[in-house]
């Protein structure tokens, strides 16, 4: 798929029709809340964290970084629409005439509450763009208004991960009709939680009581991706230089899950720039995390999720490239995910008695080595296994970062009962 190429668009919808209409019959389900799925779909590609480090699929490696994330901008955006689709789709051509409306959505949400990207629905000669042809020049000119892909990974995150908020927004406006009013509100909404994310980084930066390099580093590059008004960004760095407190942030009273957890790992990572997560500000983000109306496991979970996106993607993040770091990374997401398979480890013992596949490469494994190809199996299996405990149908696994070895050093003792691997 060549997205710079025109008609990549209607490329992806192709390339992605099975997936999609997949998509759409889990939502039917009703087994986890839209907001839940929507963060599993979004959480491990790194769109939430400003980068495009991973496609479902056999799409191109070689693709540009802002390639990548036009492809990703458009899958969130489609995959936000069917996640929240409240009506069910039973032919391919209901399917079909969803994927038409959310197109114009598309258009018409970013011609209107982003007035800067705003494209003409005619071409030169007086023809009416189709749905399709408006959303992909839209979703082009919205990846040329982020960064250049140059630089690590706090820049690319502070600086594009601004996309999320597009996405929430996206998920909110498809229920309303797009009058000036609710255009004005939306706008508005979209400018406040911007500033939202400045102040989050403030308080953040603030916690140990002293603003890193690293840190002040960040809050430029995000302030310069927000298109602040000058009266706002004057606002932003007294913030920034003066601090803020967790109460005075005044997130939104009726804000999401979903854009909670934004909020917490935002804050997550902002304490990560300089690569060491003092105590103050581990206290911190406790307080934050009850003050966005999380708990202790809630916050868990997205450390979690933080951790094993970095691990799973640690050859791409450049800046994060250093052994010590690394192990130290490790350590902290193998113990947590083993804690809570602790926690589960009747579950996992009924699961694995439950799989006849599994029961039985352990049983080999008691009298002789397994191949590479039965370990292989073995690892897909015990992750499998693993995606049956409630934290991970919401929390992503790092897949790669998972070898056998691993797993069998997160699982708990006596877990296979008499079997021995």
């Amino acid at each position: 798929m060549k997205t710079l190429e025109k008609g990549w668009l209607e490329d992806y919808l192709a390339f992605r029709k099975d997936l999609l209409k997949d998509l759409t019959a889990k939502t039917k389900s009703k087994s986890s809340h839209p907001e839940h799925s929507l963060y599993r779909i979004l959480q491990p590609t790194g769109l939430m964290y400003g980068h495009g480090l991973q496609l479902e699929g056999n799409i191109d490696e070689n693709l540009s970084e802002k390639d990548r994330m036009k492809i990703l901008l458009a899958e969130s955006l489609i995959s936000s629409s069917l996640l929240y689709h409240d009506k069910p789709i039973s032919t391919p051509d209901e399917f079909s005439k969803v994927i038409v409306k959310t197109l114009e959505n598309i258009g018409n949400f970013y011609n209107n509450i982003f007035p800067e990207l705003a494209t003409p629905s005619k071409t030169l000669f007086g023809r009416k763009k189709t749905p399709l042809e408006l959303a992909e020049k839209i979703l082009e000119k919205r990846i040329d208004k982020t960064a250049d892909f140059k630089g690590n990974f706090w820049s690319h995150f502070f600086h594009n991960s601004l996309l999320f908020l597009d996405v929430f927004i996206f998920g909110q406006w498809i229920h309303t009709n797009a009058d000036k009013i609710v255009s004005d509100f939306f706008r508005y909404e979209r400018d406040e939680l911007r500033f939202s994310v400045v102040k989050v980084i403030a308080a953040s930066a603030h916690a140990n009581k002293k603003v890193e390099f690293e840190e002040k580093r960040l809050l430029e590059l995000f302030i310069q991706s927000t298109d602040l008004s000058s009266d706002k960004r004057k606002e932003a760095i007294a913030i920034f230089e003066k601090g803020i407190d967790i109460s005075e942030i005044n997130l939104p009273s009726e804000n999401s899950w979903i854009l909670k957890k934004f909020f917490l790992e935002i804050s997550i990572l902002t304490m990560w720039a300089d690569r060491r997560v003092e105590k103050q500000e581990e206290d911190f983000l406790k307080r934050f995390s009850e003050y966005l109306g999380f708990n202790d496991e809630d916050l868990e979970n997205s450390l979690i999720a933080i951790e094993g996106f970095v691990l799973e993607h640690w050859e791409q993040l450049e800046y994060l490239q250093n052994k010590q770091d690394y192990q130290l990374v490790s350590e902290h997401f193998i113990n947590r995910v083993s804690r809570i398979a602790e926690k589960n480890k009747s579950r996992l013992q009924r699961e694995i008695q439950d799989n006849e596949e599994l029961g039985e490469l352990l049983k080999k494994s008691r009298s002789a080595e397994l191949n590479q190809a039965e370990q292989e199996k073995m690892r897909e299996l015990l992750i499998k296994m693993l995606h049956t405990v409630p934290t991970f149908v919401i929390v992503s696994l790092p897949q790669k970062f998972l070898t056998l070895p691993i797993l069998l050093k997160i699982l708990p003792k006596n877990v296979f009962g008499e079997t021995e691997v």
